[in-house]
């Protein structure tokens, strides 16, 4: 396959899942109840409300750069924010996958390691987490009322165990796939830790409480 047409796929793609996902989000709405919203919608707090949304989007597009940098990636901004974008729009869609999606879309334009990407959009989910926590009560009520407690602490042990079980046998096998999955965990541990390892904490701090302030 040649080069332009790589470029062009690179492009067009993109612009076609876009549509897509639009599309498939507007087609769960009737075409008079959305024409219904249009007249009832107050633009004015609209407006506002979509000004504030781009803000905190760019703003974690933003932080990004400080986690990806402790690993030798200068990655441009406009493809961080492109990235980002396309992690909300899929996210519509199918939940969670937007992360996926946002860090190969940084290995396609940027070509940072698929895992390495990953584990810092962890690093960064477990920091926005922590704001969360800000709001703990909610968050204890909402998790009560929505899930058996127990059953949860049961899971998070088992999961436990199992990844414990894992790394042993990950660290005494040779086997190709186990040599992957190390390498694989490794660059995944990597970008979770760059965090640490950033030179712009407090620019970090200050983006993460300006995103949640924009919320």
């Amino acid at each position: 396959m040649s080069q332009n047409i790589k470029k062009a796929l690179k492009i067009i793609l993109p612009l076609l899942l876009g549509v897509f996902l639009v599309w498939y989000s507007l087609s769960k709405v009737s075409l008079d109840e959305l024409l219904l919203y249009f007249k009832k919608a107050d633009y004015k707090w609209i407006i506002v409300g979509v000004f504030l949304g781009l803000l905190s989007h760019m703003s974690r597009a933003y932080r990004w750069l400080f986690m990806l940098e402790p690993m030798g990636y200068k990655i441009k901004f406009p493809n961080s924010v492109m990235a980002v974008f396309a992690t909300y729009l899929i996210n519509y869609t199918i939940p969670r996958a937007g992360e996926v999606a946002r860090a190969t879309i940084l290995t396609n334009y940027e070509q940072v390691p698929f895992e390495k990407g990953f584990g810092t959009i962890v690093s960064e989910r477990i920091a926005d987490l922590i704001v969360m926590f800000g709001h703990f009560d909610f968050i204890f009520s909402f998790f009560i009322q929505k899930f058996n407690l127990p059953k949860i602490i049961m899971g998070i042990m088992v999961l436990i165990i199992i990844a414990v079980i894992a790394f042993m046998f990950l660290k005494r096998s040779k086997s190709k796939i186990a040599l992957k999955t190390k390498k694989f965990m490794n660059g995944l541990l990597e970008g979770v830790f760059s965090i640490f390892k950033m030179k712009k904490k407090w620019p970090f701090i200050f983006h993460t409480l300006f995103i949640w302030s924009m919320y």
